[in-house]
């Protein structure tokens, strides 16, 4: 996505949200958008502190819930309870493995599992499930697949 419409596509969702657009919530989604890490939102601080950017926690963090809400960024929860995120603008579906060891995040793509995601889907439009206050198509745009794993290199140490 280019500068352009990374900042219409911003402008355009705190204007829905009734949010005042900003050059430091601009400087949030852009880190988020050009870096190829999963970083969490004190990383995603620390990194525009470090450039200089003055910005503070609560609009990093109030930032990145609207992105989340406004499915620009997916937040990933894995097992520390330190929620990670990344940009979905322009990135084809994918799904995460996670090293115990390192916490080292690799994405994959399976077609498997999104053969069946999709069949779910479908079975769901010809007869809507409902859980609680949430219908099946919400679900469904939150799932996502992360395996975590523990790497053994050396079998003696098992």
């Amino acid at each position: 996505m280019s500068i352009m419409n990374n900042t219409d596509t911003l402008k355009q969702i705190l204007h829905k949200e009734n949010l005042r657009y900003t050059q430091q919530r601009q400087e949030v989604w852009d880190e988020i958008c050009v870096s190829d890490e999963h970083q969490d939102a004190e990383n995603i601080y620390n990194s525009l502190r470090k450039r200089q950017i003055k910005v503070s926690r609560a609009t990093v963090y109030r930032t990145i819930d609207v992105l989340v809400k406004n499915n620009l960024v997916r937040r990933l929860n894995l097992d520390d309870g330190r929620s990670r995120f990344e940009n979905k603008i322009g990135i084809e579906h994918h799904d995460h493995i996670v090293c115990l060891d390192c916490r080292k995040i690799l994405e994959f793509m399976d077609e498997t599992i999104e053969f069946s995601a999709n069949f779910i889907h479908d079975l769901a439009c010809d007869a809507p499930v409902m859980v609680g206050d949430l219908n099946f198509d919400e679900i469904l745009n939150i799932l996502d697949v992360i395996l975590l794993v523990n790497v053994i290199l050396d079998p003696s140490q098992s």
